[in-house]
């Protein structure tokens, strides 16, 4: 299994959008993401460049985490 995530421990969430600021994450996905198969994270991290962009965010923090 996979240990992959977007985090980038900038956890905030735009009270407009519901995004976590720090890597495009609703609090939903934020919370099942350790129950998730990998391809469906693989899936959530697809979207969120795109996500963050139409919401008009710019990720805060550095490089998603691998490891």
């Amino acid at each position: 299994m996979s240990k992959e995530t977007p985090c980038v421990a900038v956890c905030m969430i735009d009270p407009k959008t519901k995004l976590c600021f720090g890597c495009g994450r609703t609090l939903p996905e934020i919370a099942r993401w350790h129950a998730m198969d990998s391809a469906e994270r693989l899936s959530v991290m697809a979207l969120l460049p795109a996500r963050m962009a139409d919401a008009g965010l710019t990720p805060i923090g550095g490089s998603p985490k691998r490891g």
